[in-house]
């Protein structure tokens, strides 16, 4: 049986698609073009009916009956005039061709004389950097064309350069950093100063491209995020340095923003973190801010610095096992914190070798925050006793397999006094507030793409998560509830999200009761459950918990479930 051939549609179908479509277009196009001014007198006569419609709207009620009488009469007079309806047709269509010409006004074929000019110095200023004497036919020159250096360009309302593309000869070493900063420095400095700059190198193409970020939005207050068990939300940046975004609440509606997302947990390869900035560059905030996330599914154990009650809002809250300020408290908690990350260690690998899933008190994240441990640093060589950083080893070395994850924060002047192991296993950095490129690099371990700038609002800065991309960094306003100079709404975002206070609170005693006969039998509280004890045959469990004034142990509670 012979096989038919396919339909000629089928065979070559997407030519005669292509085809199909190109003669589409053009007829498209042609009609376009003829009815021209039939389409431009529709929009007119639209136009016109909706100023009739408006004008009947505005006018009062009273006043529609004298309206509707003139209305009438101008008809009645143009229909008994001779040529009348025909004059007064052409009148119309006049009227709605002029309502319905293009009012877009025309685009400029170039810059005016003063942006002309300001393309003209920025070329002479980059001409001793972009040339060589032994080119043949150089791209700069003084006095040369600055049009084919610059291809594409864009002005903003002031008159500064908002956008633009640099071509650049190919012998330009544009792989040494030095090179590069050079170049962004100056183009910095001559398309105005105060704005924060975005380079773009195209090695490939010799091409540089020069755009102005936007201000990051500075008053997101704290709220819940949209993230899952493990994720952090450190700030929000720019729209074009991240693949997804937060719903959130802004300025009393919602809106959708790119945040900086630090993944901690078992597969976290940047399981702790370092945030670094001036005095009042909004450390603080952060470290409240990662607390309030934190509280959401784990532990967090605050160790306070600064001394100045900056986590007073936290003190017997529930899930904050300790919030410290003192030596012997920090040293106590630390200590606690490194042995609990070795009994968590001990734990799951026994059940690993059983072939048991790790035991549920190892699986809540656990959380250590030290805003300024280098204080304590002094304070412990002033008194002959250890370092407190020197607690943080175990918990840095092997704490993600432990889920214990450390967040320290501190001075950038203090970053000598940091331990090694601190610098070595804090692989997520944050820098916030002004810092020069060289503390930059220094810290985050590469440049930022973006000029850094001299004003910065608290929790502006930069961050890096591992060996990724730099961002730049917005931390939600997450202040001290407490301060009488915070505004009353952040106040109550930060109230809002706070866990109720433990009962009873850290330190206080418990009154003994009567024991009469008509007095009912005491029942333990339901919000303070007694700690687990094992069961052997011979203890039996009491009738009547047992009632102390013994005052409980400073400067941390009991932060273990062993007796």
């Amino acid at each position: 049986m012979a096989r038919r051939p396919l339909p000629r549609i089928l065979s070559n179908g997407s030519a005669q698609l292509a085809r199909s479509r190109e003669l589409a277009r053009t007829a498209a196009d042609s009609a376009t073009d003829v009815l021209h001014p039939l389409i431009t007198i529709a929009r007119g006569l639209r136009r016109l009916a909706a100023a009739g419609r408006r004008r009947w709207t505005e006018t009062p009620k009273e006043r529609r009956g004298a309206l509707l009488f003139l209305a009438a009469s101008v008809i009645l007079v143009v229909a008994l005039v001779p040529y009348g309806p025909l004059l007064a047709a052409i009148t119309l269509m006049a009227a709605a061709a002029w309502q319905g010409r293009d009012r877009s006004p025309a685009a400029s074929d170039g810059p005016d004389e003063s942006q002309a000019q300001r393309l003209k110095s920025l070329y002479e200023a980059l001409v001793p950097y972009f040339s060589a004497a032994e080119d043949p036919e150089p791209l700069y020159s003084h006095g040369g064309a600055w049009d084919k250096a610059f291809p594409t360009y864009a002005f903003d309302g002031g008159g500064r350069i908002s956008q633009l593309v640099v071509r650049y000869p190919a012998y330009f070493t544009d792989g040494e950093a030095e090179a590069r900063a050079r170049i962004e420095h100056l183009l910095a400095a001559k398309s105005g100063r105060g704005r924060e700059y975005h380079f773009t190198w195209d090695e490939e193409g010799n091409q540089l491209t020069v755009g102005v970020l936007l201000p990051l939005p500075v008053d997101i207050a704290a709220q819940r995020f949209v993230t899952t068990p493990g994720e952090t939300v450190l700030g929000f940046t720019d729209p074009t340095r991240v693949q997804r975004t937060l719903p959130l609440t802004h300025g009393g509606r919602q809106r959708d923003v790119p945040p900086v997302v630090w993944r901690t947990g078992l597969r976290s390869t940047e399981p702790h973190l370092l945030a670094l900035g001036q005095p009042g560059s909004g450390t603080s905030t952060l470290l409240r801010s990662i607390a309030l996330q934190a509280l959401l599914h784990g532990d967090v154990v605050i160790v306070d610095g600064g001394g100045t009650g900056e986590y007073a809002c936290l003190t017997g809250r529930d899930g904050v096992l300790a919030v410290e300020a003192g030596l012997a408290g920090v040293t106590a908690s630390l200590e606690w914190a490194a042995t609990e990350t070795e009994r968590r260690l001990i734990a799951a690998n026994r059940a690993h070798q059983a072939g048991h899933p790790p035991p549920d008190d190892t699986k809540r994240p656990l959380w250590i925050l030290l805003d300024r441990p280098t204080a304590f640093t002094h304070l412990a060589a002033a008194d002959g006793r250890k370092d407190p950083q020197s607690l943080l080893q175990v918990p840095l070395r092997h704490g993600r397999p432990a889920n214990v994850t450390v967040v320290v924060a501190d001075q950038l002047d203090s970053i000598d006094a940091l331990i090694d192991p601190v610098r070595q296993h804090t692989r997520a950095r944050v820098v916030l507030g002004p810092a020069t490129a060289e503390q930059l690099e220094a810290v985050l371990g590469a440049p930022p793409h973006t000029t850094p700038i001299d004003e910065l609002p608290p929790g502006r800065g930069y961050a890096r998560l591992g060996s990724g991309p730099v961002h730049r960094l917005q931390v939600p306003a997450t202040p001290n509830p407490y301060d009488d100079a915070t505004p009353d709404a952040l106040c109550e975002a930060v109230l809002s999200l706070l866990p109720p206070r433990t009962t009873p609170a850290d330190g206080e005693t418990i009154p003994e009761q009567d024991q009469s006969e008509d007095a009912p039998e005491p029942v333990p509280a339901a919000e303070e459950p007694e700690p687990e004890a094992p069961q052997t045959p011979e203890a039996a469990p009491a009738a009547v918990p047992v009632l102390t004034e013994e005052t409980l142990p400073n400067p941390v509670p009991v932060l273990t479930k062993e007796t």
